[in-house]
């Protein structure tokens, strides 16, 4: 996040807030937010109420400061999802901005009981996109697997039969469901050109390369297929010019034209003979066609 930027959909400009780059060290940023004072019930709704009533940012900024070791709290309890403490307090801090634009004084609760919502919202969507290259969670039964599955783990190691049942009735998601996402999460990324093994793993797999290997986008081979299709077609072109106007017509109605193939029987009425006499013309050109192909 750029410390001057404005901030979308809250309308608060971030230099105004510290974060953990500015300070130079993430434990710097957490001992600074430490040190800003709470607010008491009172001081925080006036203090809402001056930023809504008069677009006060300064009220606002207050606001936030005295929240921000909050966003630290919450951001401790993702810690295992392997992303940097960091980047989980930026994005928490965004969603506690925009927490703080919607916060309602008139309702009577506290803004970090209305925030955590927001600074949740704004981490699991940073996770979700960032844990791995392919998104592991779309639909709404597998956000909450994917936050809640390892903590109901009973033990490490996949889950028995029982364990699944216990977690899709605890989370109300199908059995299926708790499966799939428990294999997701026990796989990892692999580097597509990545080296199938070195002195130390000889017995590592091989990359995705090694074996996904689509035929269709080799060059020399689409170029060879493009060449052999125009020498066809160029072959077409030669042996229907070979035919007289009658034999042409008559193999173009009944092989060239894919939407409306004509039948023998309406050629014969078009040119006045039998089906039958359609039929030879059809099966002498197409015998000269095949003799010229096969020159």
């Amino acid at each position: 996040m750029n410390q001057t930027a404005l901030l979308p959909a809250t309308g608060m400009v971030a230099d105004s807030f510290p974060i953990p780059s500015a300070l130079g060290s993430l434990d710097a940023y957490i001992a600074a937010v430490n040190r800003v004072p709470m607010l008491s019930v009172e001081d925080e709704q006036a203090l809402a109420r001056d930023y809504h009533e008069h677009e006060n940012l300064e009220a606002a900024r207050t606001l936030v400061m005295s929240h921000l070791r909050f966003v630290v709290h919450v951001a401790r309890g993702y810690s295992g999802y392997g992303l940097q403490m960091g980047d989980l307090i930026q994005e928490g801090n965004i969603g506690l901005m925009k927490a703080v634009k919607r916060f309602d004084p008139e309702v009577g609760v506290r803004l970090v009981s209305f925030a955590v919502h927001w600074i949740r919202a704004e981490m699991h969507e940073f996770i979700l996109k960032n844990w791995r290259i392919v998104k592991v969670a779309t639909t709404k039964a597998q956000r909450k697997l994917f936050f809640n599955l390892r903590k109901s783990k009973k033990r490490l190691g996949w889950m028995n039969a029982e364990e699944v049942r216990a977690v899709a009735r605890d989370l109300n998601v199908e059995e299926r469901e708790v499966l799939e996402m428990e294999a997701r999460l026990s796989g990892r990324d692999i580097g597509f050109d990545a080296p199938a093994g070195d002195s130390d793993d000889d017995h590592a797999p091989p990359a995705p390369v090694a074996y996904l290997v689509d035929q269709q986008d080799d060059p020399s081979l689409a170029y060879e297929r493009e060449d052999e299709s125009e020498n066809q077609l160029e072959l077409l072109r030669d042996g229907l010019a070979e035919l007289d106007a009658r034999s042409r017509a008559i193999i173009a109605r009944r092989w060239l034209d894919d939407e409306n193939k004509a039948t023998l029987q309406e050629l014969a009425d078009e040119y006045g003979v039998s089906a039958e006499r359609i039929r030879q013309i059809e099966a002498n050109a197409l015998k000269k066609m095949r003799a010229l192909f096969a020159a």
